[in-house]
């Protein structure tokens, strides 16, 4: 009875995003009672009993958590509490997921318009079984689930109105657009190559034991269609894993910028930023959720932007059926395209889109493991203690107006606050995106984080995969982060052991 009634209280509307924007501020949530509103926070306020697990903590993802086997297939169930109706569309989306396309002309019209560049064939090459990608393993492999984001800093007045507008993020390369291609369709040559050079940066630990981390430098190499700009900006990213996306997209705004202090008024060294972004299917200015540095509002936003960056192929959002072709390339833009007029003049139509979005909503987050453990329950103290959740939220309480009524009144834990965070020198790309500088990231949720290995085969975590491990990646942190990571290089081995435990139960 405690969960239903906890539930049908938490949730409220989406509402005040453009207020604050615009310079306003966000009043208590109006939809709620004062005993209401206390409830709410009573059910997501931090925990300060560590002697066991706190109720309903292993269902990670609310009533949807998928529950059962965990093997490799573990991020790709469907919401466990939607309909059978529902199921129908997810299966019907996840076949688009994983179809790989095909250059136009084809027989195949409604799976052509393949680039004419691109990075993948498929949604599921870069999200391998819908977790996590991966820079490239060897000398000789091609990047398949990595990426370069490219932009160029504003050059006039137009270009900063533009940015300021928020009619776009970031200004692309003349030539090479924002997004390195290093693959094309048949008759057509790749842009060119990532080149990645790492270099050895020992960090030695309160204990003695030396870690060594890998510090990456990125380049252009093998450029096909000549010179980028001189002032061109560089931002690897891997392919994040797609569990949860829902769920976040069904956290109230108010509640994600209840943890934003981006004058650090409480002193905490914590500031949390949002990036405000433009809705492409509103025009609406609103919080930016998704994406490394939250430059996406919507999965169906995100979605369209990958087809169209990482595939080649047109949506309604984003109807350009040349990915991101340029007019400096002129081979590119002189290519067939696979648009299919007869559902609107885009290679991927709204049914489409729409079935894609759905099922990258309901991608089930597994059930949390052992976390009775005594060891997990001492690692979750010191997480909370050395002030890893003020970024890393742990819970929330999803809206009572979610798209999808399985994901409405949801205490979920993705232990993320959404927001943008300066990490330090070390993690900057120097390269702004939105409101976001070249040293903000969003907080990556963690739920999930330690089935990477069993999922994706690998353990690489961070924006780029440079950590090879959890606790390589706790040691890259900087910045806001400066002060827990210097925690962790303090702390005896059982104390760092018990931590990643706790991490790994997630």
């Amino acid at each position: 009875m405690f969960r239903r009634t906890t539930l049908m209280l938490a949730g409220f509307a989406l509402w005040g995003a453009t207020a604050l924007a615009a310079g306003g501020t966000i009043d208590e949530r109006s939809d709620l009672s004062a005993d209401q509103l206390a409830r709410v926070r009573a059910v997501t306020k931090p925990t300060e009993d560590f002697s066991k697990p706190e109720q309903f903590e292993n269902k990670s993802g609310g009533a949807g958590t998928f529950v059962g086997v965990i093997d490799e297939n573990a991020f790709s169930h469907f919401t466990q509490n939607m309909s059978f109706a529902d199921q129908e569309q997810f299966n019907l989306g996840n076949a688009l997921f994983r179809k790989e396309w095909v250059s136009a002309p084809s027989s195949t019209e409604a799976s052509d318009g393949l680039g004419p560049i691109f990075n993948s064939r498929s949604c599921q090459t870069c999200h391998l079984k819908d977790g996590r990608g991966h820079p490239p393993m060897t000398p000789e492999e091609r990047a398949s689930s990595m990426f370069l984001r490219l932009s160029v800093p504003p050059k006039t007045p137009g270009d900063e109105a533009l940015l300021t507008a928020h009619g776009a993020n970031v200004l692309p390369d003349p030539t090479y657009g924002t997004q390195l291609q290093n693959f094309a369709v048949p008759g057509l040559m790749g842009e060119g190559e990532m080149a990645i050079a790492y270099t050895d940066l020992p960090v030695e630990l309160g204990d003695g034991t030396v870690v060594t981390l890998r510090s990456p430098q990125y380049a252009l190499a093998d450029l096909n269609y000549g010179p980028a700009d001189p002032e061109i900006m560089l931002s690897p990213r891997v392919a994040p894993p797609m569990i949860g996306l829902g769920l976040l997209e069904a956290v109230p705004a108010a509640d994600i910028l209840a943890h934003a202090d981006p004058d650090d008024t409480d002193g905490d060294g914590i500031s949390g930023r949002p990036n405000w972004v433009t809705n492409p299917v509103s025009g609406d200015v609103e919080l930016g959720r998704f994406g490394w540095k939250a430059g996406e509002a919507t999965i169906r936003a995100q979605s369209a932007g990958a087809f169209a960056g990482d595939i080649g192929i047109s949506t309604p959002l984003v109807p350009h059926s040349y990915g991101d072709c340029t007019e400096n390339e002129p081979q590119c833009l002189a290519m067939p395209n696979g648009e299919q007029e007869n559902l609107g003049p885009t290679e991927a139509p709204d049914p489409v889109l729409d079935l894609v979005n759905f099922y990258s909503q309901n991608l089930a987050v597994p059930e949390r493991r052992n976390s009775a453990d005594a060891n997990v329950l001492a690692g979750k103290e010191l997480f909370y203690s050395i002030g890893c959740f003020s970024c890393h939220t742990p819970k929330y309480v999803t809206s009572r107006n979610a798209d999808n009524a399985f994901q409405q009144f949801q205490l979920i834990w993705p232990y993320t606050d959404m927001l943008l965070h300066d990490m330090g020198e070390g993690l900057a790309d120097h390269r702004p995106e939105g409101e976001a500088d070249g040293y903000e990231w969003r907080t990556q949720p963690l739920w999930g984080v330690g089935l990477t290995e069993t999922v994706s085969g690998h353990t690489l975590l961070l924006h780029d995969g440079r950590a090879r491990n959890i606790l390589e990646a706790v040691l890259w942190h900087g910045g806001e982060a400066q002060n827990a990571r210097d925690a962790v290089v303090a702390m005896d081995k059982t104390d760092r052991d018990n931590l990643i435990v706790f991490l790994e139960s997630l």
